[in-house]
């Protein structure tokens, strides 16, 4: 049911702000996913942990791991006799770097590290104890990509991002470059040996090793010194790596070869002093530029951190609240059912102790208004009438309201001639007022009240009235569900509604707190519509208001499982996004304006305690935070276990679960056909 223009107007959707909002989220999320995780192509070790060497490759001559390509002969230069330069790749790591430090220290010797520029970001303190220490920094690119996969793009990102995050933590930059999953020059590839000379043209010294340790495999510590002993004389740059695992053999073996090589008269150096390269290679002062970048990018670095941080912080919860809530639903709307089949066996009882006159004249039957609002339901307000008509109800009036429809839709409904049906003409003045009218137009206590978009079942009426019998019951919700399911976002929706709303309301029947009588179908007591004054148009959901109002005036609020009732759902995603927004606007301003319930003592408290915190969390929270899940379950698959997150992801989507049987088209069995599927219809209902 549309609302008149001039009436409550829904509220426009910011649509730029959310762009924005959801633009900088996925920002922030990429960011922190680039950085941590990577996305870049990578090269592993073969299982055996060997390295490929062709016989004739062309690190053949070079003759020395650290590579100085940007000439036209490309040369390689290596440490002098008794001299080692100890290197470290893919640091800082809070717990491996400062052991070793304190070895490098304890023994008073330097070496070099390689850090790469996201763990730069994370750690900027280790980066400049490395420093304060006298050791020596070059870049292992930003994310640990493999630049000789990388197009050239990415290996200007990964280079500039990386000498960004060192000049934020120490206002200097290196030119000294390790590429990752590199190791001596006979494993050099022609691939790579292209790369490298192209970072040379960019004015970066290649360093490769001379030595392996290949302490990654983790094979002991002693077998790490082994490794990395040199030959004789010999001087090396050794290749060790302080981080990316346990590096607990790592420390262990470095302690252990420091005493050997120091018995053994050798000189452990940064690779500038072993090699004699200028003061300025190693390190040199970062401009101004650079600085800035820096450190707007560990800014945006630790804001992308702690969103990240939080929002997992958050969602965690919610995914085991979400998990215990479909728990506690089932088992509620389980209980509900046994109470509601123990009832109907109890009345076929006392049908079958009876003769026939007295179960033809038995039963609740008061008389009733329908009450039909209508606005510019040309459409399928034929349908809708003749289905109302054709109920197994003796004494019931129909009357359509018609709320200045400019389509024809009251003509439409006189022209069918139908006994009983009531047209009544309106200027547009919005569905509360429609409804209104129509309830001051009824000559029925008992009054139901329908959208233009509905159809009922032949035996609808009936059982949608029978718990009126009770005094104490003010209204009855019936059980909508979805005509139109053809299509994907028609079979979600018919999902959703017999998974969550319908479960909802099993649940809110058991604990006594109905929030919302659907617009769809809702029979009330006149009694208990006047006793709060109508329908109110203070809220956009407007049957929402109503049935807060109604449970806070003391009146009962009971679910009618078999007063099923067939509507139109949205057909398009727009049409889907603002009866979403209408809906969750409203409900907000609805348990604003009935907040004070929550206070209260009696039926008033009871619904307020139970129903308002359940509806913030579930109805309103949650589809707010839809985008943000939906973003972080992308993240989780680009960046995360794809497993989990699917898991996760299944928690929050009603399309998890298998969709329940189709009515049959017979209407021996008490189930009848669905209405039309008026896909076309753009209405919203409730």
């Amino acid at each position: 049911m549309r609302h008149r223009r001039d009436a409550h107007r829904t509220p426009r959707a910011h649509w730029l702000l959310l762009a924005l909002f959801i633009g900088t989220l996925a920002s922030m999320l990429g960011i922190q996913g680039f950085a941590r995780h990577g996305t870049g192509p990578a090269r592993t070790p073969a299982p055996d942990g060997t390295v490929e060497e062709t016989a004739a490759g062309p690190g053949d001559g070079l003759g020395g791991p650290v590579l100085d390509l940007s000439g036209p002969v490309p040369q390689g230069r290596g440490l002098p006799a008794r001299t080692v330069a100890l290197t470290f790749d893919d640091g800082p790591d809070p717990r491996w770097t400062p052991a070793i430090l304190d070895v490098l220290r304890r023994h008073r010797a330097q070496a070099t590290f390689f850090v790469v520029g996201s763990r730069v970001l994370e750690h900027p303190e280790l980066v400049r104890r490395i420093r304060q220490d006298g050791h020596q920094l070059g870049i292992h690119t930003f994310s640990h990509s493999d630049l000789t996969a990388a197009p050239t793009w990415r290996r200007r990102i990964e280079i500039s991002l990386s000498q960004s995050a060192l000049a934020a933590a120490t206002g200097a930059t290196s030119s000294l470059l390790r590429p990752p999953y590199s190791s001596t020059p006979a494993a050099l590839t022609l691939p790579a040996y292209t790369t490298y000379r192209e970072l040379a043209s960019q004015g970066y010294l290649t360093v490769l090793a001379d030595i392996d340790s290949r302490d990654w495999t983790r094979p002991g510590a002693d077998a790490i010194v082994r490794a990395a002993t040199p030959v004789g004389t010999a001087g090396a740059v050794v290749l060790f790596h302080d981080s990316g695992g346990d590096r607990s053999q790592t420390v262990a073996a470095v302690d252990q070869l420091l005493d050997v090589l120091d018995a053994r008269g050798y000189r452990l150096v940064t690779l500038s002093a072993g090699l004699r390269l200028p003061s300025d290679v190693a390190s040199h002062p970062a401009d101004t530029a650079t600085r800035l970048r820096g450190q707007a990018l560990l800014a945006t670095y630790r804001i992308s951190s702690a969103l990240t941080w939080t929002l997992t912080a958050f969602l965690v919860p919610l995914t085991v609240l979400t998990l215990l809530r479909a728990v506690v639903v089932t088992v509620i709307a389980r209980r509900h059912w046994r109470l509601a089949d123990r009832r109907r066996k109890a009345a076929r009882r006392r049908l079958r102790s009876t003769d026939l006159r007295r179960r033809t004249d038995s039963g609740f039957r008061p008389p009733v208004s329908v009450i039909i609002p209508a606005y510019n339901e040309a459409v399928g307000i034929a349908d809708t009438v003749r289905s109302m008509v054709a109920n197994d109800y003796l004494d019931l009036e129909v009357i359509v309201v018609d709320d200045g429809s400019s389509d024809g839709t009251a003509d439409i409904v006189e022209q069918l001639g139908l006994p009983g049906v009531l047209v009544v003409r309106q200027a547009n003045q919005g569905k509360p007022a429609a409804l209104n009218h129509g309830i001051a137009v009824a000559s029925a206590d008992v009054l139901v009240l329908v959208d233009g978009d509905t159809v009922f079942e032949p035996d609808t009426v009936h059982h949608a009235v029978q718990p009126l019998r009770d005094p104490a019951v003010g209204a009855v919700a019936g059980n909508t569900k979805v005509g139109n399911r053809r299509g994907l976002l028609g079979r979600w929706q018919h999902i959703e509604y017999v998974q969550g709303f319908n479960l909802d309301r099993r649940m809110y029947d058991v604990l006594q707190c109905m929030p919302t009588v659907p617009g769809a179908i809702g029979a009330f007591r006149r009694e208990a519509l006047e006793s709060v004054g109508g329908v109110s148009e203070d809220t956009l959901a407007e049957d929402t208001d109503l049935t807060m109002a109604l449970c806070r005036a003391g009146w009962r609020v009971v679910y009618a499982e078999q007063a099923r009732a067939w509507t139109e759902a949205p057909a398009t995603l727009g049409a889907l996004w603002r009866q979403r927004y209408r809906w969750c606007y409203g409900t907000m301003q609805a348990m604003w304006k009935h907040r004070h319930a929550v206070v209260e003592r009696g039926a008033a408290g009871r619904f307020g305690r139970r129903a308002l915190p359940y509806l913030l969390m579930f109805q309103v929270l949650l589809p707010m935070l839809a985008p943000v899940i939906d973003l972080m379950a992308l993240y989780g698959l680009l960046f995360v276990d794809r497993g989990a997150v699917l898991i996760s992801y299944a928690v929050f989507s009603p399309s998890s679960s298998p969709p329940p049987p189709t009515p049959s088209t017979s209407t021996g069995n008490g189930s009848a056909p669905c209405g039309p599927c008026r896909s076309s219809r753009s209405s919203t209902v409730r």
